[in-house]
């Protein structure tokens, strides 16, 4: 390997030739992967379908920076768009695909990946469905019985990484509210219809409870418009924080990965 004569840096590796990643490579410290994993799914009146896959790559590159920060080389990977999305089913857009199929690509994409020579892989994703959380977990056992190495999920749900997010994430009525919409205010601002999400009331949907309760979808809940939580309060500034935790939780459960 090459010992590194440069600080760390992340990368996107859409945007690099083979030669450079065959250099990103062969350099003497430690290489991480991310990839980040989205869906299509309708996210209230106000944010556009790919709001989980915004989310989930402004996530990817968020930590990638992290990374680079503390000395690891971190390359993101092309954003996987589809995942398993049956909670909004009947609103315009929503594409779903069965879990079996999400699963088998995702294995696919990160043995590719692990075959390169990267250190760690990390999956990463915004789409908190319990199908598609229950399908990322899957994956990750699966990876790390075939490949003796651990996939690094920091999992938003687990309670020791929700606690350092905001409190209308804790409170579980959080789709395209304050959090997610204020997240794309900092990623794609563009893209949010600021008159419309002003113009939206406060809409508390205990979301842990229902799923309890047996709900499996945004209509059961009383979301007929695919969002709660209180969209008009979301700022950029909070976006650009919350995006500075989730890199700090990326960054320390990659590290920790390490540890002996």
């Amino acid at each position: 390997m090459n010992e590194p004569t440069t600080p760390a840096s992340w990368h996107r590796l859409a945007e690099r030739t083979y030669p450079e990643i065959e250099a990103i490579l062969a350099l003497g410290r430690r290489k991480v992967a991310l990839l980040p994993v989205g869906s299509a799914e309708a996210h209230g009146p106000h944010l556009p379908l790919a709001t989980d896959s915004i989310i989930s790559e402004g996530m990817a590159e968020a930590g990638a920076a992290e990374l680079a920060r503390r000395g690891v080389e971190a390359v993101v990977l092309p954003t996987t768009h589809y995942a398993v999305t049956e909670w909004a089913q009947g609103f315009a857009g929503t594409l779903t695909i069965p879990a079996e199929v999400a699963e088998a690509q995702l294995l696919a994409v990160l043995a590719g990946a692990s075959a390169l020579g990267f250190d760690r892989l990390v999956l990463l994703s915004a789409h908190l469905e319990p199908g598609h959380i229950t399908s990322l977990r899957r994956v990750a056992r699966a990876f790390e019985a075939a490949h003796g190495q651990p996939l690094v999920f920091p999992d938003k749900t687990r309670r020791e990484h929700a606690a350092r997010l905001t409190p209308e994430f804790q409170s579980g009525s959080c789709h395209a509210g304050q959090y997610e919409t204020s997240l794309v205010l900092a990623l794609r601002p563009e893209l949010v219809r600021r008159p419309i999400a002003r113009a939206l009331p406060p809409h508390q949907v205990p979301l842990h409870e229902r799923i309890r309760a047996g709900a499996v979808g945004f209509l059961e809940c009383g979301m007929d418009r695919a969002y709660c939580g209180d969209p008009a309060a979301a700022t950029a500034e909070e976006g650009h924080a919350t995006l500075a935790t989730l890199a700090q939780i990326i960054a320390d459960a990659t590290l920790a990965s390490f540890a002996p």
